[in-house]
Parts: structure tokens; sequence; C-alpha cells
């Protein structure tokens, strides 16, 4: 099974980064991304992350799908990788359409889903 933990719950997700999740895991089970305030101190995150890790781990995910707040996410993915639990993000092509009024409109095209490099 393929934990989904971001901002994005899966049913958001468009159709090709579904189907490319399901063949390679079977099945996606979300896990709400937390909110994280700006003023929240590295201790605070450490915690959190620790908290996580062990929701996590007892889970039993194949891998985990973790992409939001950046040092969260970093401290998260130290954390499980120590328990031997593979965590990916997921890649895009970033594609702008300027429309004629001066607006912008931006579409992510999922292109793979990519390891976090081991520390």
């Amino acid at each position: 099974m393929l934990l989904n933990l971001s901002n994005h719950l899966s049913d958001q997700w468009g159709k090709a980064q579904r189907q490319n999740a399901i063949a390679q895991y079977g099945k996606i089970e979300d896990l709400p991304f937390p909110t994280i305030a700006p003023q929240n101190s590295s201790e605070e995150i450490q915690k959190l992350a620790i908290n996580y890790c062990q929701r996590i781990v007892a889970l039993q995910p194949q891998a985990v799908h973790l992409m939001g707040e950046m040092t969260f996410t970093f401290t998260l993915v130290r954390l499980l990788q120590k328990q031997r639990i593979s965590c990916i993000a997921s890649t895009s092509q970033r594609k702008v359409v300027a429309e004629e009024n001066g607006q912008k409109t931006v579409l992510f095209e999922f292109e793979q889903f990519r390891e976090y490099p081991k520390a």
C-alpha cells in the first residue's frame, strides 16, 4: 500500500498519478498532512515528526508519498528511512498558460514518483 501524506488527497490526483500509484503499490491510503504554523519551533517539528513516524510504522505501508512543509518533510523522511520505509515524491511538468486578460493558469502534469535519496 502507498500511504499518501500530502496536502492533496489521492482522490484529487489526476488519472495518470492514481494509475501509476495503484500499478506500483496496489492501493492508496490517505493520511492528511498536518497543519504546521510558521511559528513552530524546530523542537515542535521534531516531536510532530516522531508522532507521525509512529503512526505510519503502525500502518505498515510499502512506501509513503510525502510532500509538504519542508522541515517537517525532511525530518519525517529521515525518521522513516531509519525504519526502512521508502519515501517518495511526485514529480510533474509545470505548464503555465497566459490568458489574454493577463492572468496565468498553472497546470501540473504528473510524470513519475521519485524516491527520496537515502541519508
